[in-house]
C-alpha cells in the first residue's frame, strides 16, 4: 500500500512538472515571432490547367522562347501526370532544356520516358535523347551503355542501330580510346557498305563515321612535331610519316565527302584544306637542321619555301571547292563559316609570299 502510493505521489509530482512545462512552453510561443516565409510555388502556373498550359508551351517552343517552354511543359510533368499530354510534356521539356544547355535538366526529364532495351516511339527517341545529354555533361561511359543496347537491338531498322552505334565510336572518341572508336567506326561502314539497299538509309551517321575517322588521323598527325634539330635523315623519316598520315586523314575526308550527306561534306573538304595549311606552317617553321652552316640554313630556307607553296595553293583549291559545294546545296554549318576564314588567310599568305619572292635580296655589308 505505502509502495502504490508512493508511486502516485511520484506519478502526481511528475505530471505537475509537466504540467508546468507545456504552460511555460504555451507562454513561450504566444510571445514568438516568426519571419516571414515566401511560398516558391510557381502561382501563375498553378492557376492553368494541363490544356491551357500545353498550348501555351507549345506556342513558347515555336516562339523559340524554350525558358518558357520548359517552364510550362515542367508544370505538366510534375502536377499533371494523369494528362493525355504527359508524355509529350516530357518530351517537349527535355528538348526545351536541351536548347538552353541545361545538360542535366533535361536527362532527368528525357530518362522518365527512355527505354533502350524495349521501347519504340517516345520511348526509343528519349534514349537517344538520353545519351545525348549524357555526352553533353561529359558521363561518356553512361552514354555508351545506353548507346550499345540500343545499337545491339535486332528489331530496329538498320540507320536507327547504325545511329546509336556512330555516337558510342563519339563517345569512345571522346573518352580518349581512339583505338576502340577507329574499330566502332570501322565496323559500322563495314555493315552499311554490304547494304544491297544502303541508298535507303540516311546517309547522315555513314558520313559522320567516316568524318570521325579522318579526325582519328588528323590528331595522330598534328601530333608529329618536325624537330630540326635532329638531323637531316631522321627529319626527313618524321616528315615522310606525317606525311602518310595526312594522306590516311584525307582519305577519310575524300570518302566522307562521297558519302554524299552535305554537313558532313561541308566539314570534310574544310578539314582536307586545313590539313594542307597546317603542314604549310609545320614545315614553314621547322627550324632548319641543325647540322647546316648558317650560310647553308639560308640557302635550306629559301629553298623550301619555293617547295611548300603548292601547300597553299592546294588548300586555296580545297577551301573554294568547298564552299561552292556549300552553296551549291545550301548548307550552313560552323565548318562553312570556319572555311571561308581559312580561305582569306591562305589567299594574304600567298600574297604575302608572292611578295617577298619579288624583294631583291639585302645588299652585302661595304667591305664584305
Amino acid at each position: 500500500m505505502h509502495r502504490l502510493l508512493s508511486a502516485v505521489l511520484a506519478f502526481l509530482a511528475l505530471s505537475s512538472l509537466a504540467g508546468c512545462a507545456h504552460t511555460r512552453e504555451r507562454d513561450q510561443m504566444q510571445n514568438l515571432q516568426f519571419d516571414e516565409v515566401l511560398i516558391t510555388g510557381d502561382l501563375e502556373l498553378g492557376k492553368l490547367n494541363a490544356e491551357e498550359l500545353f498550348a501555351a508551351a507549345t506556342t513558347f517552343f515555336a516562339a523559340e522562347d524554350f525558358a518558357q517552354a520548359a517552364r510550362y511543359f515542367g508544370r505538366i510533368c510534375d502536377f499533371h501526370q494523369s494528362s493525355p499530354h504527359y508524355r509529350a510534356a516530357l518530351y517537349n521539356a527535355g528538348l526545351s532544356l536541351e536548347k538552353l544547355k541545361a545538360w542535366d535538366e533535361a536527362w532527368v526529364r528525357f530518362t522518365v520516358l527512355a527505354d533502350p532495351a524495349k521501347g519504340t516511339g517516345d520511348a526509343l527517341d528519349a534514349s537517344y535523347r538520353v545519351a545525348e545529354t549524357l555526352y553533353h555533361s561529359e558521363r561518356y561511359p553512361e552514354a555508351i551503355e545506353v548507346l550499345k543496347v540500343i545499337g545491339a537491338r535486332a528489331d530496329l531498322p538498320t540507320d536507327r542501330r547504325i545511329e546509336a552505334r556512330v555516337q558510342q565510336g563519339v563517345c569512345e572518341l571522346e573518352m580518349g580510346q581512339p583505338d576502340i572508336a577507329e574499330a566502332t567506326f570501322r565496323a559500322v561502314l563495314a555493315e552499311w557498305s554490304a547494304l544491297p539497299d544502303r541508298d535507303l538509309v540516311d546517309d547522315y551517321f555513314p558520313g559522320q563515321a567516316q568524318f570521325f575517322l579522318g579526325e582519328i588521323f588528323r590528331v595522330h598527325y598534328e601530333s608529329i612535331e618536325l624537330d630540326g634539330s635532329k638531323n637531316t635523315e631522321k627529319l626527313a623519316e618524321d616528315l615522310e610519316y606525317k606525311s602518310e598520315l595526312l594522306l590516311s586523314s584525307q582519305g577519310h575526308y575524300l570518302r566522307a565527302i562521297r558519302v554524299g550527306n552535305g554537313y558532313w561534306a561541308t566539314a570534310a573538304g574544310q578539314r582536307i584544306g586545313g590539313l594542307y595549311e597546317n603542314m604549310y606552317d609545320h614545315m614553314i617553321h621547322a627550324p632548319a637542321p641543325s647540322e647546316l652552316a648558317d650560310a647553308e640554313k639560308e640557302v635550306y630556307r629559301a629553298e623550301l619555301r619555293k617547295k611548300i607553296r603548292v601547300l597553299i595553293s592546294k588548300a586555296i583549291t580545297v577551301y573554294e571547292r568547298t564552299l561552292e559545294a556549300a552553296e551549291r546545296i545550301g548548307s550552313s554549318s560552323p565548318f562553312v563559316e570556319q572555311t571561308r576564314g581559312s580561305l582569306q588567310r591562305m589567299k594574304e599568305l600567298l600574297l604575302a609570299e608572292a611578295r617577298a619572292e619579288e624583294e631583291p635580296p639585302p645588299s652585302p655589308p661595304p667591305g664584305s
